[in-house]
């Protein structure tokens, strides 16, 4: 019988200063706070005396190296009666000793994170029950929390518990412990809910904003145990992780956008992606035949429909059996990826971890030879049950297996695929429990890689892409992530419904993974499960194509879903939607490169940019696409109407022209042609002036700048990046950049523009030609 062991870290034995902090002793075990940086502390509690020092894949930097050019953190540490403080430019870190907590502000005073005592008085800063952690901390009544990655529901996290847990939401087997928890008529008991919890990707990382000040701290728990968030209290929030040491980076902030800069800083940003990957993508599960993707193919360029890439689901594949291609359907594979892209369309196909067990086929023979799958703890090969039935799963925790797995991809790109989809990777095991699938050759149990292997599955990919293409940009999409996941793949949001609750949950959602660090994200276009319908697909269109991945999917059972499948009228609003996303291709590009550049999100809530404006703090069926346009989703069924809310500063409609001030609410009219969507006064948005049938060649000779003049006086910039779109670029190296300045004084508007950089390889562009777009009061 199993004795529990419960530890409340009480009393601090003893405190000594490091080299980069403090160190104390207390129960047996080390804390440790260094300074990161003067806005950054990292906290470590040891588990049975050692201190990990890479608990997972997240955090891709030596934390307390100096950085290039100098600017080391300065701190010093002060020793009082009952505390030790460390103490940096920016903060203050308070290790008070009898009762042990730990505490840390901001240096004008303002709360961080600060214990809170139960009602009998004793603080549980942190405790342990077996092998897991526990915190509590304090937490004001009306106080917001954004982030932790991919999660339904609203994006401000308060009044709701989360789980972190990598899983295949749509299998019954790996949800029913989640859904057991709850009420039978509980919506969220129903994994289709756009409430359940947890779904594939988990990111451990939160925003909390002061409702009085408007002052943001963060945490990031470096920890890939399964754990539980819990922000249904008043007045407290609790953290807890079911294994490992606990390890949090805390960010004083006080800007949101300061705080994801640091946390992407830490936990890496986005490789700047292939320009194809950001046109409109086609996908469906379905035993298609090379024909019929060849008849797919030729409908979207007869109808002139813009299309850059056609993704291939699992059937291509012979009996599911990864890399390999069924000989009867796909007869000539690389014939037919050289003619894709002759007509301008690249071609990525699906490849899940599991690796079919069946003695004779390659992979799996090669693989038991290398000794790179997963064991049990009896050292036999762990067998779950996927698509190809009996399933072995590469042990990704291994350099070896890492490579393995990438030499493949290598290989299975030399067929002419341009990239690699990644699903599955929870990992998925079917029927069969994944607890018994251990890792490092045995060595470590499953809760340890579970959430982090759709990470180390990427880190292969991408290995064998690079060796592949050293000099191309790699495209990798994934189901399921960690921390850290944005370094190597973008994410799509799984397998989700032809349902309206489902578009809109698809803003706060993709909201939520750019608050976390990952800004190359989106859903599938029109639902994957299920029937859509005419209105269904054309609304999910046109927010589809204002968001950083736009890709229509759906599954093998619903009614077709090509954009000529619902009639001439939908046909023809679609392609009208998605020609917009082409034409703004230079302005979303532009976006990405800044997302690659200090981890700001394509597509964001209001909160991040207009943080200090209490209006904005629950807004999440609106978003900014960029820093410049403000898209408003039309997300119900029959909606001729909605109310938008405009922050500060003043917002053109983009459809009719008409100028309205920010700080203010207003109706505007939704008639089915029309998605709300305004653009900042005073930015410059550069734009094509058509669209082309895919970005494959597209060199053209002018861009227009798109002014939408100011009407109070002042002084704005906007910048435009232009480079070759498909290789690897040696940083300023080998682009163009434009800088647009707009100034308006003493009711004259001026706009200038520079452009600086050596230059690329193709670039044609030999002028802008500048659109103004004047004022219009509503």
């Amino acid at each position: 019988m199993r004795t529990d062991h419960f530890i409340r870290f009480e009393r601090v034995d003893s405190v000594e200063e490091t080299a980069s902090g403090l160190l104390a002793r207390l129960h047996g075990e080390k804390l440790r706070v260094d300074a990161v940086r003067s806005d950054v502390v990292r906290v470590q509690l040891s588990r049975g005396g050692v201190l990990d020092e890479k608990p997972t894949y997240a955090v891709c930097i030596d934390p307390l190296a100096v950085p290039e050019g100098g600017g080391a953190v300065t701190w010093r540490a002060e020793e009082s009666e009952g505390a030790w403080r460390l103490v940096t430019e920016d903060l203050v870190v308070t290790l008070w000793l009898d009762p042990f907590r730990v505490d840390v502000h901001r240096t004008d005073g303002s709360v961080v994170i600060e214990s809170i005592p139960d009602s009998e008085g004793r603080y549980w800063t942190y405790a342990t029950l077996n092998d897991a952690w526990t915190t509590r901390r304090r937490i004001g009544r009306d106080d917001a929390v954004y982030g932790l990655g991919e999660k339904g529901g609203h994006h401000n996290r308060r009044g709701r518990d989360f789980t972190m847990w990598n899983t295949d939401v749509l299998n019954e087997h790996a949800t029913a412990e989640f859904r057991a928890r709850l009420d039978a008529d509980d919506p969220r008991a129903d994994m289709t809910s756009a409430e359940f919890d947890p779904y594939y990707v988990t990111i451990p990382f939160f925003y909390q904003r002061d409702a009085s000040t408007g002052a943001a701290a963060g945490s990031f728990v470096d920890n890939g145990y399964r754990g539980e968030y819990e922000f249904s209290r008043d007045d407290e929030y609790r953290v807890t992780f079911h294994g490992g040491q606990w390890t949090e980076y805390v960010f004083a902030g006080a800007s949101m956008a300061g705080i994801l800069e640091r946390y992407t800083w830490l936990t890496g940003r986005a490789s700047l992606p292939p320009i194809w990957a950001l046109g409109y993508h086609h996908c469906r599960w379905h035993a298609y035949k090379q024909q019929d993707i060849e008849v797919i193919a030729k409908r979207y360029r007869d109808d002139e429909f813009p299309c850059d890439a056609i993704w291939l689901d699992i059937d291509y594949m012979d009996g599911y059996r990864v890399f390999t291609w069924d000989s009867e359907r796909y007869p000539d594979p690389a014939g037919m990826l050289k003619g894709l892209a002759n007509h301008g369309f690249r071609a990525i196909s699906i490849v899940d971890p599991g690796v079919k067990h069946d003695p004779g086929y390659a992979v799996y023979d090669d693989g038991l030879a290398q000794d790179v799958f997963c064991r049990t703890e009896g050292g036999d090969t762990y067998i779950g049950q996927v698509w190809p039935g009996n399933t072995v799963f590469p042990d990704f925790a291994t350099p070896e297996a890492r490579s393995w797995w990438g030499a493949l991809n290598a290989r299975h790109v030399e067929s002419g695929l341009a990239g690699i989809w990644n699903d599955m990777n929870e990992p998925a095991t079917g029927e069969i429990a994944p607890q018994a699938m251990l890792f490092d050759k045995g060595r470590a149990k499953h809760e340890r890689y579970h959430n982090q292997y759709a990470l180390l599955m990427a880190m292969g990919t991408i290995e064998g892409l690079r060796a592949a293409r050293p000099e191309a940009r790699t495209f990798i999409l994934s189901r399921a992530g960690f921390a850290g996941i944005q370094r190597y793949a973008a994410n799509w949001m799984g397998d989700n419904q032809a349902r309206w609750d489902h578009l809109w949950v698809s803003t706060p959602m993709a909201c939520g993974f750019g608050l976390s660090g990952q800004p190359f994200v989106g859903a599938d276009i029109g639902g994957f499960q299920g029937d859509t319908n005419p209105e269904l697909f054309l609304r999910w269109m046109q927010m589809g194509v204002l968001t950083p991945f736009c890709r229509n999917h759906s599954e093998t059972n619903n009614i077709d879903q090509y954009p000529w499948s619902f009639g001439p009228e939908i046909h023809d609003l679609a392609r009208e939607a998605v020609r917009l996303r082409y034409r703004l291709i230079p302005y979303i590009y532009s976006a990405f490169v800044r997302a690659t550049e200090t981890g700001e999100p394509v597509q964001r809530p209001l909160v991040l940019d207009y943080q200090g404006d209490p209006a904005v703090v629950d807004i999440d069926d609106q978003y900014l696409f960029g820093r410049d346009l403000l898209v408003a989703p039309v997300s119900e069924q029959g909606q001729t109407s909605r109310t938008v809310y405009l922050p500060e500063g003043d917002w053109y409609d983009w459809h009719t022209g008409e100028l309205h001030h920010g700080g203010q609410r207003i109706t505007v009219e939704t008639p089915l042609e029309r998605l709300p969507l305004y653009a900042r006064a005073g930015a410059a948005i550069p734009m094509w002036a058509e669209a082309p049938a895919s970005t494959d060649g597209y060199r053209p000779e002018s861009v227009e700048l798109h002014v939408f003049d100011p009407v109070v006086d002042g002084r704005w910039e906007s910048v435009l990046v232009e480079d070759d779109g498909l290789t690897v670029a040696d940083g300023e190296a080998e682009r163009l950049t434009t800088t647009v300045v707009v100034e308006r004084s003493g009711g004259e508007v001026s706009v200038e523009h520079e452009t600086s950089g050596p230059g690329y390889a193709g670039h044609a562009r030999t002028r802008f030609d500048v659109v103004r777009h004047s004022a219009r009061e509503s």
